[in-house]
């Protein structure tokens, strides 16, 4: 009997519950109200549980049919997020988006971006990795995630495109403490020689025998931009940052900006691309998220 249930009975339960007779709950389902006893009484003999005592001018919940409400509840709600990602998919829509992201990708804009999409697509499931070089495009190419937000690579492999999405502004720093950060003037290659360099590091073996903006023989490399940034800030050496990232520091003094002969008149920025697998681009929903990350760019 109990798998004779169906999700209207449980819906009527619902009602009922909610609206404190099964009057008002007929109104509300638009259905007479013998129709929705009808119904009730049926869930009960089926389930062999009383859910309402019907002894006073209105119905009242069973301290059986409290505990089984929040579970019908559970049940209907399931069945509504079953159909609506359904609904999502035969239109076309991704059943779930994985993204990995460039750790040098502004992160105010990141989130921004993700709490616009979950509102947008509530029932499309967001997958989000945060990366560096390499292993940004590593999933994309192995089909785990269906996006990649990638900088810092000197090129695409062949079996993926690419979309510019935005320049993320860079600039190179140093502890107040350190000795460069004493010179003031610009400083030329042999100054930087002296002085350990502070660079991210990939954890796969894509960018392998490329460096980038490396111009000490001097240099610690880390796998995490969050440790460089502290290390940074702790005077162990110098090296590039994401503007954004660094601001709070150069404000307060704790870290200084140095100018590379180099790079005059400024530290480069970082160009971010969208990849993404030839066969498999992306869908609605990833069509939705580039663009809300492309629009990030309008605010630099």
């Amino acid at each position: 009997m109990l798998d004779a249930v169906s999700l209207d009975q449980l819906r009527t339960f619902i009602a009922a519950a909610d609206e404190g007779s099964f009057s008002a709950a007929g109104r509300k389902l638009r259905r007479a109200q013998s129709v929705v006893s009808h119904t009730l009484a049926n869930l009960e003999g089926q389930i062999g549980v009383q859910l309402f005592d019907r002894t006073g001018r209105y119905p009242r919940l069973t301290d059986e049919g409290s505990a089984l409400l929040a579970q019908a509840r559970l049940v209907v709600g399931g069945m509504d997020g079953f159909k609506a990602k359904a609904r999502t998919i035969s239109d076309g829509l991704e059943p779930e988006l994985s993204v990995v992201v460039d750790v040098m990708y502004p992160m105010t804009s990141l989130t921004d971006a993700v709490g616009a999409f979950r509102s947008e697509f509530p029932h499309t499931p967001l997958r989000l990795y945060v990366e560096a070089l390499g292993a940004v495009m590593q999933p994309v190419l192995a089909q785990t995630c269906r996006l990649g937000i990638s900088g810092s690579m000197p090129s695409v492999p062949e079996i993926l495109d690419a979309e510019k999405l935005l320049d993320v502004p860079m600039i190179t720093v140093t502890a107040s403490s350190h000795p460069l950060a004493s010179k003031n003037r610009i400083l030329r290659p042999v100054d930087l020689k002296e002085h350990v360099q502070l660079v991210l590091t990939d954890r796969t073996t894509l960018t392998e025998g490329t460096t980038f903006g490396v111009f000490s023989p001097q240099i610690w490399r880390l796998a995490d931009l969050g440790a460089k940034h502290a290390f940074l800030r702790a005077g162990f050496g110098w090296g590039h940052m994401p503007l954004a990232m660094v601001q709070d520091d150069l404000d307060s003094g704790k870290l200084v900006a140095l100018r590379l002969e180099a790079f005059q008149p400024h530290t480069p920025p970082i160009a971010m691309f969208a990849v993404f697998r030839k066969d498999t681009p992306p869908g609605p929903a990833g069509r939705w998220f580039l663009k809300r990350l492309r629009g990030a760019g309008d605010t630099h």
